[in-house]
């Protein structure tokens, strides 16, 4: 069977996986691949891994030729794949304790580690949550749908009361949803590391031309690593918030913009300034919170400003300052000369997915690159996008974890008013010698 690592129209990488013909053997033993449909020759004795080098290898030229033209608008969307596993262990008291982005199947075991399997099981019951699968030999389980178990508690608990048997705890169904947000607002309060890939892909992203839109990066993620990798790197980061404290939120700070007065004023032109990038988040932030009917940024605030999964998160995009940040995400995707990159996203968020792909159907001058851990089909909302990938050569699908994308993302040149100086400075001085 073919997997493809990269599709992009009539080109195209695949892996076809050769397994061995021994009876109880399930191992792959060797492998072809297809170059834009086309078998690879290789010499006589290349060995299976050579051949994967070489698909890969392939697969990151394609998509290094496709970025390094110069879009106008540069947009970036990441999901959970761009924190998965990305974390500086913690210290509680003396015990060390590894902190990483986790996925919503993770969270699940660990709301389960704190509130107990009994007290899962029951709340799961009492809510009518009955997704359940069994493997041979197993014990039936439920499916890790933190998501759906949330949407049905959201359902029931105005309604639906616990009553337990004789010597058991009573189940209070908002207790156990507050519960379970907190501990995934404490498992999305992640420290950055040394080795993060953010502060790399910021660095490459924001290399334009200083007369083109800023890049601008959307995470539905709640941590702050894009935040911690700014900083870092000394980027100022438009976010919609004020710049001065206590830092408050108002949709007109994105029309923000950093200039050098000195240099505009001697040539009577704005001066854009290096190390810009516009940052959204929205379904929340695990820094944000409503002070004083005030939406303000602060580090760890006791209620957190967040879009919890749930089936209502659609409907709660429709109130500040999530409806901030979708309009401007739809704006975005509506302008002319447009690239939006998605990492590491599952395409389930319907609100996200609806102005998707109404720019692929609307926009001609839109290109989308999605980049994710396996990229053939994977989902009922993604399939349309996978079979048009096949067909028009303005979507483009990579098969790519997030840490390689950033290290194999080219780093195109960086277009400022000092490399052109230091040229011009170094053209007149040879003139004279």
């Amino acid at each position: 069977m073919k997997e493809f690592i990269y599709i992009n129209g009539k080109k195209s990488v695949e892996i076809e996986r050769i397994k061995s013909d021994q009876e109880g053997v399930d191992e792959t033993i060797d492998c072809n691949i297809y170059i834009d449909s086309n078998l690879h020759k290789f010499d006589e004795g290349t060995s299976y891994d050579d051949k994967l080098k070489f698909a890969i290898s392939k697969k990151r030229e394609k998509y290094a030729e496709f970025l390094n033209n110069q879009f106008e608008n540069l947009v970036v969307l990441t999901g959970a794949g761009s924190s998965v596993g990305i974390g500086k262990d913690i210290q509680i008291g003396e015990e060390t304790k590894e902190r990483k982005g986790r996925l919503l199947a993770q969270l699940w075991d660990d709301v389960k580690e704190v509130i107990s399997d009994e007290t899962l099981h029951g709340f799961c019951k009492l809510v009518k949550y009955e997704d359940k699968f069994k493997n041979e030999g197993e014990e039936e389980q439920y499916v890790k749908n933190l998501e759906k178990l949330l949407s049905l508690a959201n359902i029931s608990k105005n309604y639906v009361e616990h009553i337990p048997d004789e010597g058991k705890v009573k189940i209070v169904i908002e207790d156990v949803i507050k519960k379970i947000e907190d501990i995934i607002k404490t498992n999305c309060t992640l420290r950055l590391p040394e080795n993060a890939p953010h502060s790399l892909f910021i660095e490459k992203i924001t290399k334009r031309k200083v007369t083109l839109p800023r890049a601008k990066i959307f995470t539905l993620n709640y941590d702050t690593l894009f935040e911690q990798a700014g900083r870092k790197k000394n980027f100022t980061i438009i976010d919609g918030f004020s710049f001065s404290h206590p830092r408050t939120f108002s949709g007109r700070n994105f029309e923000l913009d950093i200039v050098s007065r000195n240099s505009s004023r001697v040539k009577e032109e704005d001066n854009f300034i290096q190390k810009v990038f516009h940052l959204y988040k929205p379904h929340g932030s695990v820094d944000w919170t409503n002070e004083e009917n005030q939406i303000i940024q602060k580090d760890e605030p006791d209620k957190s400003l967040m879009i919890y999964p749930k089936d209502s998160k659609y409907e709660s995009s429709y109130e500040q300052p999530y409806f901030e940040m979708m309009s401007r995400f739809q704006q975005n995707v509506r302008n002319e000369n447009t690239l939006l990159i998605c990492i590491g996203f599952s395409f389930n968020d319907k609100h996200i997915v609806t102005a998707i792909v109404e720019a692929l159907e609307q926009n001609p001058g839109f290109q989308l690159m999605v980049v994710n851990k396996q990229i053939d089909n994977w989902s009922k909302s993604f399939n349309p996008i996978f079979e048009a990938a096949k067909i028009h050569n303005n979507i483009v699908l990579v098969d790519e974890v997030f840490d390689d994308f950033a290290k194999y993302y080219p780093d195109l040149k960086s277009y400022n008013q000092e490399d052109a100086k230091k040229i011009i400075l170094n053209l007149n001085s040879s003139k004279h010698e």
